[in-house]
């Protein structure tokens, strides 16, 4: 990966977080954590990595920041300086609920001995 794309990413993850926080009005976006971005060699799109509190309201969160995907973009094009605005692609990040299993299933192997 370039610095380029790099640094795109930190910018997106930045300023998504800030726009869901304080623009976006919509209550199945509330306690949304961006947790990584990818953005493809050519910059044409990324994939935004997300979590949220509750994790039973994934798939309505997934719904609601699909929706809010062409507001985030125009926010996004005023911020930052980039020739284009990325498609996004919403994916529900899964490794922190691996982490979870992981860990219990340590616990449970540390309880056995």
């Amino acid at each position: 990966m370039s610095i380029k794309q790099e640094r795109i990413n930190d910018q997106l993850i930045e300023q998504i977080s800030y726009i869901l926080k304080m623009e976006v009005k919509n209550k199945d976006i509330d306690f949304v954590t961006i947790t990584d971005a990818n953005v493809t060699s050519d910059l044409s799109s990324a994939k935004i990595y997300f979590t949220v509190l509750d994790e039973s309201k994934k798939e309505t969160t997934l719904k609601a920041l699909e929706s809010a995907s062409g507001f985030i973009r125009h926010k996004l094009f005023d911020r930052m300086d980039i020739r284009q605005m990325h498609e996004f692609t919403f994916i529900y990040d899964e490794s922190i609920e691996y982490g979870k299993r992981t860990e219990q299933k340590i616990k449970e192997i540390n309880n056995d001995k």
